[in-house]
């Protein structure tokens, strides 16, 4: 049998260079990374510097910076064979969770900005969603399939109760009698549940509520801005007690920090109403692979070699795989014994195999809009 062979040692990786690159405690208070790397794409890199003369001021705290972003359609497509979904909407980019691990951070990179702390304190709310998601519904090829939000960032980050945009989504599919699913890790969806409950009880809706760990320590040093464990697994009690289907998905599952929990987090989602659930294990595409490890080294650096390389062992001695069927559940011994322990709980539990299937027959087609020009001809 061949052995699994190992990258070759990435200079960025050693402990000084991870420590180097490494923000002050002070400046990164109540966030997720522990760095602000430049993006790929820049042609030029910044890097901290100490100049001597701010040493003893107290650093101001990151603020979160909102810019209204006009984008010209809503609907994302996909044809990845091994998601789902072949449609979503992200009303907004970036996301203030801090999620350290997100597999969207690399994304900011296109903004000419960082995976780092920028992802999570300089986002974008698409200003006109709904009205772009009406036009693009009405149009005359359009078939209806659901469409499904939080794929990337979640559609109930802090910033949605200011600006109010997946709630507005959320009333147009209301009306049109359009099937969505939506993954989240915040109890800020109850809010919305005068809409959900409806749309559940025609079988439109479903929700999966994101549970990564059972240990507040450990979730605020995952995802610092998100809900406590104790929120979500409430938010999936009041979701299926109002009709809204609401499973559970235990991701990502983390080697030797989270993944202990499988069998727990899915017992307390259980008992709290869940009947589907499911699981992905980290993935660490571009920037994240470096984030992995810094975060590692300020948060469990005694865990660092041993978590690198069983994440490692799941992707051919490498730290990510991008094929599909690999990419959310990696291979070898360890992502087969993951698989087999959900699997086992899961059936256990009494947790569904087959998923739900949502209602698209009761779609109504909302009207186009009338061009400016065509309705002024129309007065003649």
């Amino acid at each position: 049998m061949n052995a699994t062979r190992a990258s070759p040692a990435d200079p960025r990786h050693s402990p000084a260079a991870i420590a180097e690159r490494i923000l002050p405690g002070e400046r990164r208070r109540g966030r997720g990374a522990a760095t602000n790397v430049s993006g790929r794409f820049e042609s030029q890199s910044r890097e901290a510097f100490d100049d001597g003369w701010t040493r003893d001021e107290a650093p101001e705290p990151l603020a979160t910076e909102v810019t209204i972003e006009r984008p010209k359609s809503i609907i994302t497509r996909n044809d990845s064979p091994d998601i789902s979904f072949d449609r979503s909407i992200n009303p907004y980019r970036g996301c203030e969770h801090g999620c350290f691990y997100c597999f969207a951070r690399p994304t900011h990179a296109y903004m000419g900005l960082s995976a780092g702390l920028d992802f999570e304190t300089r986002l974008f709310a698409k200003e006109g969603a709904a009205a772009l998601l009406e036009r693009e519904l009405a149009a005359a090829k359009y078939t209806p399939a659901p469409i499904a939000f939080g794929t990337n960032t979640d559609p109930y980050q802090p910033i949605e109760r200011q600006y109010r945009i997946t709630r507005s989504l959320l009333e147009t599919l209301q009306r049109v009698r359009h099937p969505l699913s939506i993954v989240t890790k915040s109890n800020l969806i109850l809010r919305d549940l005068d809409i959900l409950s409806e749309m559940g009880r025609h079988g439109l809706v479903k929700v999966f509520v994101s549970v990564t760990t059972l240990d507040r320590e450990l979730a605020r040093k995952m995802e610092p801005r998100a809900p406590t464990p104790q929120k979500r697994l409430e938010a999936i009690e009041a979701l299926n007690d109002a009709g809204v289907p609401a499973g559970v998905m235990v991701a990502p599952i983390i080697p030797a920090i989270n993944d202990s929990e499988i069998e727990r987090i899915l017992t307390r989602a259980h008992a709290a109403g869940a009947r589907e659930g499911g699981y992905v294990v980290l993935r660490l595409p571009l920037e994240i692979r470096d984030m992995f490890r810094e975060w590692l080294q300020v948060h469990y650096p005694d865990r660092l070699s041993h978590a690198v390389s069983l994440i490692q062992s799941m992707h051919g001695g490498k730290d990510y795989e991008s094929q599909w069927g690999r990419r959310m559940a990696g291979s070898g011994p360890y992502a087969w014994m993951i698989g087999r322990r959900f699997e086992m709980a899961a059936r256990r539990l009494g947790y569904r195999e087959t998923k739900t299937a949502l209602r698209t027959d009761l779609f109504r087609k909302p009207q186009a809009p009338v061009k400016e020009g065509a309705a002024q001809l129309s007065l003649f």
